[in-house]
Parts: structure tokens; sequence; C-alpha cells
């Protein structure tokens, strides 16, 4: 099975092959590394692993935090391993199929952003939720109405709050949040178990949604 490991650890060299043969020890083979974040000595890093049927994956923890200084922020299965989109990439498609365009973001965005799924929605003009888009995973659940719109700027949504199905809730699931050129028609996506949404996570995809909204409007 293939896991995401999201790490907390020193930024200093060497550091990461430490990490890769504690892993190994654990039978873990490391298939890619994605650099979340890094700022005052701590870089936070997702590391996409394979482990064998055998082992579970509390071995993955222990092995990791067996390097000195490194914490483990959360494990979770992960399906897009063998995924190699990028933002130019997607970005590409998108220009190539406008007509789908928001089909073709929100089948993309979850690959990119290590997440669960993504939604495209807006605000209709009575007031209501439409879904315009969504990635395979992405739960059915309807919306019945979603407080924060319009939404100016990219953001990390609680999880807690009452707008939330219950269904997300169980699930622990994480919510970040950008517009897409305008403010009534958002990307929406879901990290059910985590791990949280970093500030340059919300940066990247308020990035990656800039440049389609152009390419889409353009």
């Amino acid at each position: 099975m293939s896991f995401l490991i999201r790490v907390q650890l020193p930024d200093n060299p060497g550091i990461l092959g430490a990490i890769a043969t504690a892993l190994g020890t654990a039978g873990a083979d490391i298939l890619s590394v994605d650099v979340v974040e890094r700022r005052n000595g701590i870089a936070i890093d997702d590391l996409v692993v394979d482990l064998p049927s055998d082992r579970l994956p509390d071995a993955l923890i222990t092995a990791a935090e067996s390097v000195d200084g490194v914490e483990v922020d959360a494990v979770r299965p992960y399906a897009g391993v063998l995924d190699t989109h990028s933002e130019l990439e997607l970005v590409e498609e998108v220009a190539a199929h406008p007509a789908n365009g928001l089909a073709v973001l929100a089948d993309g965005v979850p690959k990119i952003m290590h997440a669960g799924w993504s939604l495209v929605v807006h605000r209709t003009s009575d007031g209501g939720v439409e879904r315009l888009a969504a990635s395979g995973a992405a739960p059915e659940t309807r919306l019945a109405d979603i407080p924060w719109l319009p939404l100016e700027r990219a953001t990390i949504l609680d999880g807690d709050e009452p707008w939330i199905p219950e269904m997300w809730r169980e699930l622990g699931t994480e919510l970040a949040a950008t517009p897409l050129g305008k403010p009534d028609l958002v990307l929406l996506v879901g990290r059910p178990g985590g791990p949280m949404f970093r500030a340059a996570e919300v940066a990247r995809l308020a990035h990656l949604a800039g440049i389609v909204a152009v390419v889409l409007n353009g």
C-alpha cells in the first residue's frame, strides 16, 4: 500500500537521507518528496511511500521519529503515487480543454495538493449553492449553504463550523478554499483525516486558481 506521511524536520543537510534509511528499515520505499514549507530552520515535507501489505502504518511513524528532531504530523493512505501532474501540466490541460476547464481543474487539484477531493462551487442568484465540477472521489453530499461565500482570498476553513456536513466532520476533513477569478466562484479542497493545510499550500492553491481563472476567462 501507498501512504502519504507529513513530517516536520530540521532543515539540515542529510536529514532526508537519514529518514529514508530509517523508513527502509521498516520495509518502506520512498516514491516522492514534496516540500510543503520551510522557515525558521524547520521544514515540512510530504513523503509518499510504499509499505508492504504485512506491515502496519504505525511502523512508518516509529521509523521516521527515530531520527532526531523529526515529528510525524499525519499518515494516511494515498492513491496518487504514480501521478506526475504539476501545476504547469494542469494549466496546459485546462487551456487545451476550456469547455471542460473546471472539471479538469477539479480532477487534477487533489493530485497536486495531496488531497482527497476537490469541488468547484458558486453562489447562485437566489443565494443557493451549485456544484459545477467535482473530482472523482468528491463526496456526494450537497451543500445547502456556504456562509463564507463570497470569498475574497484563499483561506483555511474551520472543519468544526456548523455548515460542515456531519460525514466530513467524522472523517476529520481538513479544508481549504480559494476564489476562481471572482468571489462567488470557489475551489474547495478536502483532506479526509488530514494533514492540515499549511499557509504555503494555501498560497500555492491561490496561485494555481488565479492562473486557471485567467486561462478560462482570457
